[in-house]
């Protein structure tokens, strides 16, 4: 039988290695793709998704089961995000060849085959809507992803970044807004 998260972090605080490595491969996959969304480079990501486990194995004796183990780390991964992104201020983007199409924009819908003029329409498309999401706020940015990319409702957004659930609303909005502009200017 599977253990709960609550199980494991109890197991890892006890010394268990093998807990706190399984409570890490359950979520790393989704921090390392947030992470990614958020930066646009791989290298960032992975700085991020390092820094990220790093803060959790040095306060998971902290952690007081007052929300989902899952809420927690993402608010972490959360504030690794916003503090990386003041602190380096670059615009990466996400390459064209980025094979497991990795960056923000994850999926665009395909045909069995592709024709070269869809190809250069959807990096078009692809290249603009980054570029767009670059221009926001580090709050926005991440409210964004987490809404719109990760599926996450208002009330967890809120939670994972330590906020009320009125300025989420209120980065969504602007972002939402700040976006438009930007796509109406690139076409």
């Amino acid at each position: 039988m599977e253990l709960t998260d609550n199980e494991l972090i109890i197991n890892a605080n006890k010394g268990d290695v093998l807990a706190l490595e399984e409570l890490i491969y359950r979520y790393d996959k989704m921090v390392l793709r947030l992470a990614m969304k958020y930066t646009g480079d791989s290298d960032d990501a992975k700085d991020i998704y390092q820094e990220v486990f790093i803060r959790v194995y040095k306060s998971l004796a902290s952690f007081q089961f007052k929300s989902e183990f899952s809420t927690w780390l993402f608010r972490i991964a959360s504030n690794v995000c916003i503090s990386f992104k003041r602190k380096y201020s670059k615009q990466n983007l996400v390459s064209l060849n980025d094979e497991d199409n990795s960056g923000y924009i994850s999926t665009i819908p395909e045909d069995d085959v592709l024709s070269p003029d869809n190809l250069v329409v959807n990096s078009e498309y692809r290249n603009k809507i980054n570029e767009a999401l670059n221009t926001l706020s580090p709050n926005q940015k991440m409210s964004f992803l987490l809404k719109h990319y990760e599926g996450y409702k208002i009330r967890e957004i809120a939670e994972m970044m330590n906020c009320k659930e009125g300025t989420i609303k209120k980065y969504l909005f602007d972002a939402v807004r700040r976006l438009k502009i930007q796509l109406e200017k690139s076409y």
